[in-house]
This record gives structure tokens, sequence and C-alpha cells, in this order.
């Protein structure tokens, strides 16, 4: 690497790890971020307790899958405070893009134990379904699991309003997770509902089932999301925003071309890399101008914090490179060909 292009990068790697300390100073004790999370530990926490409570007194197996979803919801709260938490930590030079990716770590612990506990209810469901079950205090219990139920309605949608306006990702996961919750509870409401008018008891344990079936709907897809976001899958959204914005700075003459471009999301940082071509009468003045400019556009377009690296050329491209140049596969190549 040359002088002038070691100084650059060493200026870029200053101002990405005083832009991560800004970012990490914001995240005081009066954040809504913050907030957000510690109101989520105590609900968390308050669940657990009520609908333990509620389950004692009934002995209903639907109430169980209920309190059991809250260990898990409770633990993966914590969980939850820890990543936000560590996500904020600045760069550094064994992490230079930051920490954000606990955030999919995160969402697959989530999903795990979700799933964990599925397996749990359904079990114990299928058990109470052959053997029978003694209910009581059905009406005590209805009233303790509306009232949460409640709780977490008005929980989940302050998590995911909060989580979308700071573009979290963590807090909008645990925000689905809460109103999943909801769900469980008003399908275990409906359930008691039905064996207290109707004295079916078995119907108990069938609602406990298909608590547990949605449950283990709701930690497969967190598995997933967490997958995606750990094996980098481009949003297609985000690709298709990108390319639009090089080719219409292209049709206005900013560039002549451009290729081999990426983009990878990291919690709530977008980064961005591609190759723009240039008149090769231009001066390096001129094209970087116009290069900021099209990033200028990039950057206003998303919401997430956004990075971009661009490698600036010639526009007689091939001519241009040492013979035995190598390059990447262009991954969007038949998506944008040239």
């Amino acid at each position: 690497m040359s002088f002038v292009g070691s100084c650059w990068a060493t200026n870029l790697y200053d101002w990405m790890l005083d832009h991560e300390k800004a970012r990490q100073a914001r995240f005081h004790l009066g954040d809504p971020r913050r907030v957000a999370v510690a109101a989520s530990v105590g609900v968390a926490f308050l669940m657990l307790v009520g609908k333990t409570a509620a389950f004692f007194l009934t002995d209903s197996a639907a109430i169980f899958s209920d309190a059991v979803e809250s260990v898990v919801h409770l633990l993966a709260t914590v969980f939850v405070g820890f990543s936000l938490w560590y996500s904020f930590q600045p760069a550094d030079t064994g992490h230079p893009y930051g920490h954000g990716k606990i955030a999919y770590f995160s969402s697959g612990f989530e999903g795990v134990l979700i799933l964990i506990a599925a397996v749990a209810i359904f079990f114990t469901a299928v058990e109470d379904l052959m053997y029978g079950s003694d209910l009581s205090q059905l009406d005590l219990g209805l009233g303790i699991i509306g009232g949460l139920a409640m709780v977490n309605l008005v929980l989940g949608l302050y998590l995911i309003r909060v989580g979308k306006r700071h573009n979290n990702l963590v807090l909008i996961s645990n925000g689905q997770h809460v109103l999943t919750d909801m769900w469980t509870s008003v399908g275990v409401l409906v359930g008691i509902t039905l064996v207290r008018f109707t004295g079916a008891s078995w119907l108990d344990p069938v609602v406990a089932i298909g608590v547990a079936l949605n449950i283990m709907w709701t930690g497969t897809r967190l598995v997933r999301q967490s997958i995606a976001g750990l094996m980098e899958r481009a949003d297609e959204t985000y690709t298709a925003a990108i390319l639009e914005l090089l080719e219409e700075a292209r049709r206005e003459g900013i560039i002549s071309s451009f290729h081999q471009v990426r983009h990878r999301r990291v919690h709530d940082q977008l980064w961005v890399e591609y190759h723009l071509l240039f008149p090769g009468d231009l001066s390096i003045t001129q094209a970087h101008d116009r290069s900021h400019f099209i990033e200028d556009r990039i950057a206003s377009r998303f919401s997430d914090n956004v990075f971009v690296t661009a490698h600036l050329e010639p526009d007689h491209h091939d001519a241009a490179h040492p013979e035995g140049h190598a390059e990447p596969v262009d991954p969007f190549r038949e998506v944008h060909p040239l």
C-alpha cells in the first residue's frame, strides 16, 4: 500500500473508532434503548412470577405451557440486555467492524431456548391428555393470565416502536417475542374459558399442544433469522436500492459504469462497497468528488449508519489492469449486467 493509501486507511479507521465511541457514549442511562431493555427484563420477571402462580393455582397444562415459555423469555431477555450493551462497544483491532453481529447470535440463542421450551410443553401436554388432570380455581387463573397478556401487548408494541426508531434488531426481535408470548396467553385464555364453560378438561392439554406448536414456529423463525444474519444474506430490498442509485448515477453521466457491488448489514450498520468507473481524463480529485456525491445519496436512502468503500477506476477497466489481475466473482453481475 502506498504512503497516501496507508494514511487514508489510518484516518478512516480513526474516524470509525471515534464514531463508534460516540455511539457508545449516547447509550447512556436515559437512552430509550436502555430503558426499553430494563422494562423488558422487569416485565419478563413479572410474567414468570404471575404465570407460575397461575399454574400452581389451576394445575392447567395450558397455563404451564405459558409459564415455561416465560422462563425462556426471562433468560432470553437478560441475554438481550447484554447483547445490546456489547453491540455498542467500539470497533477495535480484533473487531474492526464493531460488535454488532452479536444481535444475530442473540436472536439464535433466544430461538433455541424457545424450541427447547416447546418440546417440554408438548410432552407435558401429551401426558396430561393421556392420563387427565385435575383443574381448579380457573376463574382466578384466567384473571391473572388475562392481565399479564395486556401488559405484554403494551410492552411488545413499545419495544418494536423503540427498535424501529433506532433501527435496532435486538429490540425489534425482543418485541416480536413479547407479542408472541401475548398471543400464547390469548390462546391459553380461549382454551381455559372453553374448559370453564363446557367442563371438557381434555381441551386444556389440546390447547397446550397448540401453544407448543406455535412457540416452535416462533423459535424456528428466530433461528433462521439468526443464521441469515450470521451468513450475511443480502437483503433484496437493499440490493435493489443500491443498484438503482448507481444506475441513476450512470445515466446522469456522473460515472461511466460500476461493478463489484457488495453490501452487508451488521446490526444497525450498513456496509457498502463497489467499484466505480470514470472517464480517464478526470483528475483523482474530480472522481473523488463524484464518488462522494453518490455516497451521500446512498447514505440518505437508508436509516442505518452507512459506511461506503468505493474503488475508483478508469473506464478502460481491462486495459488499466496488469496481466493476471484477479478479482472476486461479481455477485450481482447477473442481476445487473454491464
